[in-house]
This record gives structure tokens, sequence and C-alpha cells, in this order.
């Protein structure tokens, strides 16, 4: 249906005629969507850039005039143009982002506010450690400073694993509520 059907239909979407358009939608939506994808390559971007298309069809029917060329290639022009749009765009945005990205997030790095900062943390933690039952300490401590599994807790302590779990669970809890009441 491309070629004159699609002009008919596009002068008559360009005329008011709303019932057209869904006729005209049909027969040149899968065309516009293939010369996108072949230029985006994306699908899910192809489809949005599609509905773009179309979108922008409906909108500016009344400027086509059928003198100066086919609806179809109209169309075809008006999706060829949205679709490498979008690829320099996001290009552009990946461009940006290679030259901004590094700059804005890195920090310099000072020693000294980090030594400062990891003793703070470090002195709250062993603060809040302290409130800690010795049970409770005594398995955080295996866990997170010797990096021990709660089963090889149980096996060095000589107690279940179930207990060794409930003594980190109950520990890590106290811990958080503490350590907020910090801040």
């Amino acid at each position: 249906m491309i070629g004159s059907a699609v002009t008919d239909l596009l002068v008559r979407v360009s005329r008011g005629d709303r019932e057209a358009f869904p006729d005209l939608y049909d027969a040149v939506s899968g065309v516009v969507f293939g010369l996108v994808r072949r230029i985006i390559r994306d699908r899910g971007m192809s489809e949005e850039v599609t509905q773009e298309v179309l979108l922008e069809v409906w909108r500016n029917a009344p400027r086509f005039d059928p003198t100066r060329g086919s609806g179809a290639g109209w169309i075809l022009t008006m999706a060829h143009r949205r679709a490498v749009d979008r690829v320099r765009s996001e290009q552009s945005g990946r461009d940006r982002m290679a030259q901004l990205g590094p700059s804005q997030t890195e920090r310099p790095h000072d020693p000294a506010e980090e030594s400062a900062i990891r003793e703070a943390e470090s002195g709250a933690i062993r603060a809040a450690l302290d409130t800690l039952s010795d049970a409770q300490r005594q398995a955080i401590e295996l866990a997170y400073y010797e990096g021990l599994t709660q089963t090889q807790i149980a096996e060095r302590l000589g107690i279940p694993v179930g207990t060794i779990k409930t003594r980190i669970r109950d520990g890590m809890l106290r811990l958080r509520q503490t350590l907020e009441g910090l801040r």
C-alpha cells in the first residue's frame, strides 16, 4: 500500500479526516519501523522513534504538499531524520559522559581525611560493640574480624550453628540501633 494510496490517505489526514489516520498508520508503521531499526539498531529505541514519527505525521499532516512528492517519501524522510537525530543525540550523550563522568565523580585523594573518617568510624564501632553481650560480640568479631563462617564459629565455640546465627543477627540489630543513635 506504499505509494499513491499512502499519499491519498495522508491528504485525507491533512484535511482533518481522523478516520483516515488508522489506515495510514497501518500502511506505513511497518516500513517506518524497518527504516528506523536499520539506523538505530536497538529495538526498544526504534519502537519509540517510530511512535514519535507517526505522532509527528499526525501533527504535521497539514503541511504535506502532494505536488512536491509522495506521501511515503515525506513520511520516510521524516523517519530517517528523526532516527539519525536520535543516534546523534545518544552519541553526544555518551561523549559528554566520557568527558565529564570521571572528572565529576572522582574527588582528589586526601589520605588524612580518609584516615580521620576511618578512625572516627572505627571508634564508633568499638563503642557500639561494647554495648553487646559477650556472646554476641564474640560471634560478630569471629565473623567480621577473623572472617570465619557461621559453621566455623560454631565448631570453634562448640555450640550449634543456629545459636551462632541468632547471636550474629541479634548483635547486628543492636549494632545498627546503637550506630543510628550516634548519628
